[in-house]
């Protein structure tokens, strides 16, 4: 009986990481992809945009 209890916790552990794992594929995508996606391009594109503004000014300043 000693290996039964040896190997319960990393059984129980393996299948609530793989319910994670399943609750986490399944939660991605649907209705608000579009607008989580459109949220990130502005972000990135702002970023981006200060980017190249800081290096127009180094260059401009050098």
């Amino acid at each position: 009986m000693d290996y039964v209890s040896a190997l319960l916790p990393p059984v129980v552990m393996a299948v609530f990481f793989i319910g994670l794992v399943r609750v986490i594929v399944k939660t991605q995508g649907g209705a608000a992809k579009a607008k989580e996606d459109a949220a990130v391009d502005a972000a990135l594109e702002r970023a981006e945009g200060s980017r190249r503004t800081a290096a127009a000014s180094k260059a401009d300043g050098a």
